[in-house]
């Protein structure tokens, strides 16, 4: 018998997503990383949504906290009681503390119950722990184009649950509208999926920005009248840099004072440590909702995905130091514009433009005028151009299942200002050489396209996959 017929299905079944171009981006990058050192000429990874402009500000902090460093309480060692078993609850001191943070993020007008906060490894964890919560294998959650690549692999692989694009438009900025939300239900529904519910992220991730009060009243519409559930994803809350700010799913409903009504329990927030702070490597992700049910649930299903109780300890330390927090909220903020000022600039000295943004670590990037043809064809060339000829990795729009070909998220938070001047400095020459000497998508690299470029499925209209 045959190895793959003595494995499971789940071992054997091509949906984790890996084949997508984002995922093959990071794998071309990681045979030829750059470094200004020894790999000059190496490709630059700029698909690596990643905050490490404030890294220096958290190492302060630890510098002068040698007792939360060194695992102790009052100069005395507690580490007999972090090694020992601790349950899934999570340490109380850790919950109070990053709820209070939470708070704080949003300027103080929501405030969070530790009590119906759940800690998970990382948001991949509370995504799919919620999805295992809410859904059953082939029913179907709607979400809005462009959407995180990730989510493919984070609440479809082990779920069995469907993604069905709500396909938003550059006509509008991506903009949700009544009409996408309609049509995606009835494709939905003429696929006899069972639809569940919506699944955003807030700030947006890739657009980089926030939803407005319209977007948010046609989603809680929306759910309300048809029994869903929302799931909304917030791990970007504490890297608006605008001074409108941000509006997250619970403030929302408290604006329209839904806080007595059903639909309250049905508005599930995720929320991670990994972008805000920067620290994706301590694995500090959370679920937060008001359905007693779905908290017990998640609860018990969070023992396969725990925190560590040092990794708790530690941060429950620092996040508790107001003081700390809220010079480190601001100044990250300001960080992170300059920074993006700084790409948005270059790409636009190059002819290049941005969609206006107002968070994230990242910008979505408009290169349609570069494309050969408005096809995602067209946009696999001149990805793969930037790849292996300009050597910078950046993610494709279709890989974010944009229906508009031409687009891409850039990340500028995850390398140096030296490191993105350089990338600039590499889009400006590949921009003034393609001018000059060639009709976009002529020329390229004599290696062929794989298959698993063509196999970007943005689209829903197919047979979903059980």
């Amino acid at each position: 018998m045959k190895l793959m017929q003595t494995l499971s299905r789940i071992a054997t079944y091509n949906s984790h997503g890996e084949n997508s171009s984002y995922f093959q981006g990071w794998q071309e990058y990681e045979k030829n990383p750059y470094d200004d050192i020894c790999n000059p000429e190496g490709i630059i990874q700029m698909g690596l949504a990643e905050n490490q402009l404030s890294l220096d500000l958290l190492e302060s902090w630890l510098a002068s906290h040698q007792d939360a460093l060194g695992l102790k309480q009052g100069g005395k060692s507690i580490f007999k009681e972090l090694a020992l078993f601790q349950d899934y609850h999570g340490l109380p001191a850790f919950k109070n503390a990053l709820t209070d943070f939470m708070t704080e993020m949003r300027g103080n007008k929501v405030l969070f119950d530790p009590n119906k906060l759940i800690l998970t490894a990382g948001a991949t964890s509370a995504n799919e722990t919620l999805m295992f919560c809410l859904a059953n294998a082939g029913e179907a959650f709607l979400v809005p184009t462009p959407y995180y690549p990730g989510f493919d692999r984070d609440v479809k692989w082990r779920t069995g649950v469907e993604l069905v694009p709500i396909h938003c438009t550059s006509s509008n900025g991506f903009k949700i509208t009544q009409s996408a939300l309609d049509e995606a239900y009835q494709r939905a529904t003429k696929q006899k999926l069972h639809v569940k519910g919506v699944l955003i992220t807030n700030p947006s991730n890739p657009l980089g920005t926030t939803m407005t009060k319209d977007e948010l009243d046609l989603i809680v519409n929306f759910i309300d009248a048809k029994g869903l559930h929302v799931i909304s994803d917030e791990i970007y809350s504490g890297t608006v840099f605008n001074s409108l700010g941000f509006t997250g799913a619970l403030e929302h409903l408290i604006d329209r004072n839904l806080k007595h009504n059903e639909v309250w329990t049905r508005v599930h927030i995720v929320y991670s440590l990994s972008k805000d702070l920067g620290i994706p490597g301590f694995r500090v992700g959370a679920i937060y909702s008001n359905d007693n049910q779905v908290v017990a649930a998640a609860t018990k299903m969070s023992s396969f995905g725990l925190v560590s109780s040092q990794t708790q300890f530690l941060l429950s330390s620092m996040l508790s130091d107001r003081k700390f927090t809220s010079k480190y909220i601001v100044e990250n903020q300001k960080r992170l514009q300059k920074r993006r000022e700084m790409l948005v600039s270059g790409l636009s000295s190059a002819g290049i433009r941005c969609l206006q943004s107002t968070a994230g670590l990242f910008c979505w990037v408009d290169m349609r005028h570069l494309l050969s043809s408005k096809t995602i064809e067209a946009e696999m060339v001149l990805w793969k151009k930037i790849l292996f000829d300009v050597r910078l990795n950046i993610s494709p729009g279709s890989s974010c299942h944009c229906a508009e070909p031409g687009w891409f998220r850039v990340c500028f938070a995850n390398i140096s200002e030296d490191t993105l001047s350089l990338s600039i400095k590499r889009i400006k020459a590949f921009i003034n050489n393609n001018s000059r000497h060639h009709k976009p998508g002529r020329h390229s690299r004599t290696m062929s396209l794989p298959k698993w470029v063509f196999r970007l499925s943005y689209s829903q209209e197919r047979e979903p996959e059980r």
